[in-house]
């Protein structure tokens, strides 16, 4: 028969302190005890970081939206293809001013580029014909 250190044969703890199983169960039981008051503080603290209260009194809706998506987010709808959808959709509209801004910086050039030609290409009053043409602002025919 196998005797644990600790334990007599009829089952009775043999322990010179004193210390038996009810005082284990109050030390786990403080131990618990401290771990739920150590989260409640974190959570506490958490809380004021983030001023949650004060948020959605100046935001309402904008923390609503963000509810919203937290809540899709944690529900699963990350990898559904309305996701997918959403964020093409989101691509697109973020680069839309970069697509506008270099559309118009290259007509911008263009449209220099034919200034600057025009203006080369006029050598200068050749008559009163042409030049009042040009002061009108009027296009006159090219020249061969």
């Amino acid at each position: 028969m196998t005797t644990f250190p600790g334990a007599s044969s009829n089952g009775t703890p043999q322990d010179p302190q004193g210390s038996g199983f009810g005082q284990r169960v109050d030390h786990i039981g403080s131990d618990a005890q401290q771990l739920w008051s150590d989260a409640r503080s974190a959570v506490t603290d958490l809380g004021q970081t983030l001023d949650l209260r004060g948020r959605v009194e100046r935001n309402p809706y904008g923390m609503m939206a963000a509810a919203v998506g937290v809540g899709y987010l944690l529900g699963g709808g990350l990898f559904t293809p309305l996701t997918a959808r959403i964020l093409r959709l989101g691509v697109r509209l973020a680069a839309l001013p970069l697509v506008k801004d270099e559309l118009m910086g290259m007509a911008e050039a263009a449209f220099q580029g034919y200034q600057t030609g025009r203006g080369m290409a006029d050598p200068g009053p050749q008559g009163s014909a042409s030049a009042n043409a040009s002061s009108a602002g009027t296009p006159r025919p090219p020249t061969y």
